[in-house]
């Protein structure tokens, strides 16, 4: 078959003068906006500038600290009271509510004091008329005595008898007899007084001491007793207020391992409800007897930090601590914040210049806000405790 060369001819593109190779200014051009295209790409994809807060890393010298042994007990109260009144009478009014925390004195609670207030007012009766009876006798005294002065005159006259004159003596010495008997009456008088006072400021029941009020056992109505009534609607306190400085650790350590137990020895107690919180303490005392059924010895442990958290019969675990020698190699302490987790491995990010640099760690422990760390990190470098997720090398601005 031949070609049709006309044909062929026809179909042959021709090139104008739009040639890319032949306009120079058309490829600056384009050479401009793969600049700018690129410039803009760079500045999106780049990582921006995180900022971040760090701390330095600090050696822990010194002497090493162990556990020699863990025990369980409860949070105590050493001054608690359920606080009651010195008679039995009504309720009329209760003034503290569950929570409460009260002063040394406050008022707690009133009784009804009808009875001993009209105890009171009579005793006062009693003693003012002793005391009246006191002044009459002392007027009959000073009569008695005009008279056997009359009657000693008189019968150093040979006027009267001698029998007049006994009888005026006798009458002034029964009287001043008589007026030494009311001096005692009035004295007694005057202590019923007090007595029947006591019984009205009884009425009014005030705290002992400072504390908080943990439980309210009586309402207004109800009878109140300092002794039990046998199971009858008698109680026996208003409410019942605990000391919270006066809050310790009492633990039972078995007898065979006692021995690891010392006066003042630290201790770490660590709260059922908080088991983050590790709570420095030291041992008081080690109770000097034996429970015979368990094989358990008491020991009583002080918080050396006291905190509002802490609250009266809470579960709390503590670590008996020795004291050992220096360690032969310093430990690098950390803020534990500064650790992260990458899958199954801690790292932390160490701020050089201006860029954040990864770095794997291993750490030993951790202990309240500070984790212990084995290698990864040296003394004095800035670790980042705050910040956004990072990349190794990226630009990074402390705050």
């Amino acid at each position: 078959m031949a070609i049709d060369k006309a044909r062929l001819d026809s179909l042959r593109i021709e090139r104008g003068t739009t040639d890319v190779r032949r306009n120079p200014w058309l490829l600056v051009a384009l050479a401009a906006v793969l600049v700018v295209v690129g410039i803009i790409v760079w500045l999106v994809a780049r990582p921006a500038r995180a900022n971040v807060s760090v701390a330095p890393a600090r050696v822990l010298r010194g002497q090493t600290q162990s556990t020699v042994l863990n025990a369980t007990g409860y949070v105590t109260a050493r001054r608690a009271a359920t606080v009651s009144s010195k008679f039995t009478g009504r309720v009329v009014d209760v003034y503290v509510e569950e929570g409460m925390r009260v002063a040394q004195g406050q008022l707690l609670a009133r009784l009804d004091a009808a009875i001993a207030d009209r105890a009171f007012r009579l005793a006062q009766a009693e003693a003012t008329a002793a005391s009246s009876a006191l002044e009459e006798t002392k007027v009959r005294i000073e009569q008695a005595r005009l008279d056997m002065q009359r009657a000693s005159n008189l019968q150093s006259q040979q006027i009267q008898s001698k029998a007049d004159l006994d009888h005026a003596r006798a009458e002034l010495n029964a009287l001043q007899a008589h007026l030494a008997a009311q001096r005692d009456q009035l004295a007694v008088s005057q202590r019923q007084v007090q007595l029947r006072q006591q019984d009205v400021e009884d009425a009014v029941i005030r705290a002992p001491f400072a504390g908080v009020v943990v439980s309210k056992n009586a309402q207004p109505g109800e009878m109140i007793s300092p002794i039990s009534a046998g199971g009858g609607f008698t109680r026996t306190g208003i409410c019942t207020i605990v000391d919270m400085d006066s809050l310790e650790i009492e633990v039972d350590v078995s007898e065979s391992y006692i021995h690891r137990v010392r006066p003042d020895q630290k201790v770490e107690a660590v709260l059922d409800a908080y088991p983050e919180w590790r709570i420095p303490a030291h041992v008081i005392t080690v109770i000097p007897t034996a429970d015979r059924q368990k094989a358990t010895v008491k020991v009583r442990i002080a918080f050396d930090l006291k905190d509002p958290r802490i609250l009266p019969d809470m579960g709390v675990k503590v670590s008996f601590i020795a004291i050992g020698p220096a360690a032969a190699q310093p430990t690098i302490v950390v803020p534990k914040s500064a650790i992260r987790h990458d899958g199954d491995q801690d790292i932390v990010f160490v701020v050089d210049g201006d860029r954040a640099e990864r770095r794997a760690v291993k750490v030993a422990e951790t202990e309240g806000d500070d984790a212990k760390l084995l290698s990864g990190v040296s003394e004095g470098e800035r670790v980042v405790v705050e910040g956004p997720e990072l990349k190794d090398g990226q630009k990074v601005k402390v705050k």
